[in-house]
């Protein structure tokens, strides 16, 4: 394994510095608003579109992506990138018909919507749940992800490691949403750039496999050696069905996944929440088409990995102890690169990991902030003590998430596919409260608690049913298969629709049993669905772009 070089840590000390100066002069020039706590929390009306786009990928792609997908890269193939892919349809139609909602009817917070649409009740249970998900799931598998990418590369403990990261995020996480969003927009610039470095890089290893040289070299090698990892839609006989079932990823649970997370998450919708319509949408299309390349930026990587360790080149490195685990795929990489471009690398997966964690305590301080401590313990807060106590919950969640970080338990599946399954078990639920609560004005608050706990309690159920019923005959109509020890089980995409479906189904029944006060209904207007004709072209764009993909290599 290759060490850290003097130009190396030159260049990513460089990127440091950058990032640092840059957000402490947009703290020292922002101009008080009146509305600290606003400012603060949300940069209102401060975030160009490109700013918002850029801070939402920067924190999207973290640790989790450039170490988990690549690893399912390694073990799946390019059929792990419909994630990224159906997410660029997916913001499209957040900035058609979520954002015009929330804007219309001046959320700034999800609880927020809760309340006005269900009460404070619903409202005050989600938004304790959102924290918890936050920094038991999300804070720690950042952290643990991270943490063990940078072991890999330099050495260093990841005890330390993960200490570096949080504070380094706590930093900028102080400064505000502000701060956040422009210095993401040089984090998303390293992570493009050294995203694309190490791609171009791992290519031209593959070439020589073959005695060849050159990145496009590398592409054809790479058909070749590993050819059945580009198939887009696993068939059912795929070992790896259980993870991507099929059309489910194109038409089915996908959706519910996606939508949840960039339709009614604090930590995307919050870059947003602040800004016009207008900006908001140019802000949503902006990453859609960045979306559109992080697949060659976090699976490319892992597929030519997996034609590396074919070829013998990367020896037992992927083998720690003697079993294979794929998420050493991305580090090893790194590893392997150039002297001076290893720090770009590392530059560029550090401000991954940096903007999502900070992009994610942002969403946490302002979710116990003005959902939980405002309302429940000093509704006389003023805008300076509100901000004090946004700082405060940041430092405590990062200090949480470090000490219980190392206790996470990743399981075999990897990290990538250990996030989107347990976030899984309350898509269902939250979309479905949103969404009702958008389109149906007959939906109750007594629907919507319990979508929040039937989310939970059917996906557990789901999950945890092969062990005690033989699901063999769902096989046949596509709703379960072999998770390769005999057992037949549901595939936790096919479960989190299916789940969809019955507590939508739960929630009518409740809603048409009860009565719906008729100041909780919040404005939906068709006119507000209607998109600027530069907005509908690059949308347009985005879906012939993801036909063109899926038909070439479904």
């Amino acid at each position: 394994m290759n060490s850290f070089s003097s130009l190396d840590t030159f260049v990513f000390l460089t990127y440091f510095v950058i990032v640092a100066g840059y957000g402490i002069w947009i703290y020292r020039r922002r101009n008080g608003s009146g509305k600290e706590s606003h400012d603060y929390f949300l940069a209102e009306g401060s975030l160009t579109w490109w700013a918002i786009g850029a801070s939402l990928i920067a924190s999207n792609i973290s640790a989790e992506q450039f170490i988990g997908m690549s690893g399912s890269g390694f073990r799946i193939g390019m059929a792990i990138a419909v994630y990224e892919l159906m997410a660029a349809a997916t913001l499209i139609i957040v900035a058609v018909f979520f954002m015009p909602v929330y804007l219309k009817n001046r959320i700034y917070t999800m609880p927020q919507f809760l309340e006005q649409r269900y009460g404070p009740r619903v409202a005050t249970v989600m938004a304790w749940f959102w924290l918890v998900l936050y920094i038991v799931v999300n804070l720690t598998a950042i952290l643990y992800l991270g943490a063990l990418a940078i072991n890999s590369m330099v050495g260093i403990g990841v005890l330390p490691c993960m200490l570096f990261l949080a504070v380094f995020a706590t930093i900028i996480t102080l400064g505000g949403m502000k701060v956040i969003g422009y210095t993401d927009v040089i984090q998303v610039f390293c992570l493009v750039i050294g995203g694309l470095v190490t791609t171009w890089i791992a290519l031209d290893l593959v070439a020589r496999l073959s005695g060849n040289e050159g990145a496009m070299v590398g592409v054809r090698e790479l058909f070749e050696r590993a050819g059945g990892h580009f198939d887009m839609v696993l068939s059912r006989d795929n070992p790896n069905y259980m993870d991507l079932p099929g059309l489910s990823t194109l038409i089915g649970g996908m959706w519910i996944v996606n939508l949840s997370y960039f339709g009614c998450n604090q930590y995307i919708t919050q870059r947003a929440l602040g800004a016009s319509l207008p900006v908001a949408r140019k802000g949503l299309l902006f990453a859609a088409f960045l979306k559109l390349l992080m697949p060659v930026i976090v699976v490319l990587p892992g597929i030519a990995a997996y034609a590396l360790d074919q070829g013998g080149m990367l020896g037992d490195s992927l083998r720690p102890g003697g079993e294979l685990n794929p998420d050493r795929a991305y580090p090893t990489l790194l590893t392997l690169l150039p002297e001076g471009l290893k720090g770009v690398a590392f530059a560029a997966l550090t401000a991954a990991v940096v903007a999502s964690l900070a992009g994610k305590a942002n969403s946490i301080a302002t979710i116990f902030t003005l959902d939980i401590y405002r309302p429940k313990f000093r509704p006389d807060a003023s805008e300076r003590h509100m901000v004090w106590i946004g700082r405060m919950t940041v430092v405590v969640a990062m200090a949480i998430a470090v000490s219980i970080a190392p206790l996470m338990g990743i399981d075999k599946k990897g990290g990538f596919q250990y996030i989107q399954e347990y976030t899984g078990f309350v898509s269902p639920g939250i979309l479905a409260m949103f969404l009702l609560g958008f389109f149906w004005r007959r939906t109750t608050g007594a629907a919507a608690m319990f979508a929040a706990i039937a989310s939970v309690g059917l996906s557990i159920v789901l999950k945890f049913l092969p062990d005690f019923v033989d699901l063999s005959f769902l096989a046949p109509i596509g709703f379960a298969a072999n998770n390769g020890s005999g057992v037949y089980e549901i595939p936790f995409l096919d479960r989190t629709l299916i789940v969809f479906l019955m507590i939508v189904i739960g929630m009518a029944i409740i809603s048409l049993l009860g009565r719906q006060p008729a100041s909780t209904i919040v404005k939906v207007e068709r006119s507000l669905f209607k998109v600027e004709p530069g907005f509908a072209f690059g949308s347009a764009v985005v879906c012939a772009i993801l036909v063109i993909i899926y038909a070439a290599w479904w």
